[in-house]
């Protein structure tokens, strides 16, 4: 291992591909193993190809079970139980966990049970999970912290510029609107949403409002605006 992490991830969707990239280059990281809901060969193709980002520059092989990414053998396995995971015969100690289903330290157990010395959630927490948002609150994270969350998209992109506001001026309350691009989520095409009517409108060719918990989040990681900020989404018609 020559002293790099030894990384897995759970969940191979957009963030789950995305983060495997970074891992991947990074010299101070090695990927280890992917737990997927898909098979070893469609997981080969669907990190070669990412139509918003470009197709993967290097090598993607496929041996069994395993992946071979740049010479590098990562070993997958395909369950969507956390406890049927054999984290620690590949060799896993930390773990990015995005699959957006275990977002509790209780539900996220079974992963440390199974060899994990440490989790991070690739989405907001929705238990106490301590949050960490990087020129934020960096300085709240412990080492012997097992469960981080590191919160969502918009709130890492809210958050830096709230706490540049509220240091300098002071913030008494704030209503925040992210621009959000697209996600899998959304229709295609004119859909039916019951529940939310113009959420069933074609994502190509709408601006859709929503909610968002960015606004709430902010209160976990910056405390002194825990209630004072809230905040809507549009979705808009771009893929990134």
């Amino acid at each position: 291992m020559s002293g790099k992490y030894a990384m897995g991830i759970n969940g191979f969707g957009r963030i789950g591909r995305l983060s495997a990239r970074v891992m991947l280059e990074h010299p101070n990281c090695k990927l280890m193993g992917i737990n997927s809901g898909s098979d070893t060969k469609y997981m080969a193709y669907q990190f070669k190809y990412d139509s918003v980002h470009g197709r993967w520059k290097g090598t993607v092989d496929v041996d069994g079970n395993d992946l071979i990414i740049n010479g590098n053998r990562i070993k997958t396995s395909q369950t969507r139980i956390p406890s049927e995971i054999k984290w620690k015969e590949m060799g896993v100690d930390y773990l990015c966990e995005s699959t957006g289903k275990f977002l509790t330290a209780e539900s996220a157990q079974p992963h440390i049970d199974a060899g994990v010395k440490k989790i991070v959630f690739s989405a907001p927490a929705k238990d106490n999970t301590p949050t960490i948002v990087l020129g934020v609150n960096q300085d709240d994270y412990k080492p012997e912290m097992t469960f981080v969350s590191c919160a969502s998209c918009t709130t890492n992109g809210l958050a830096p510029m709230v706490k540049a506001v509220h240091d300098k001026f002071g913030i008494e309350e704030a209503f925040m609107t992210t621009v959000h691009a697209m996600t899998a989520s959304q229709m295609v095409v004119d859909g039916s949403s019951k529940k939310d009517w113009r959420g069933g409108r074609g994502g190509a060719d709408n601006i859709i409002p929503s909610s968002t918990g960015a606004a709430k989040a902010v209160g976990k990681v910056i405390p002194a605006l825990k209630g004072k900020i809230t905040g809507m989404a549009f979705r808009v018609p771009t893929a990134d």
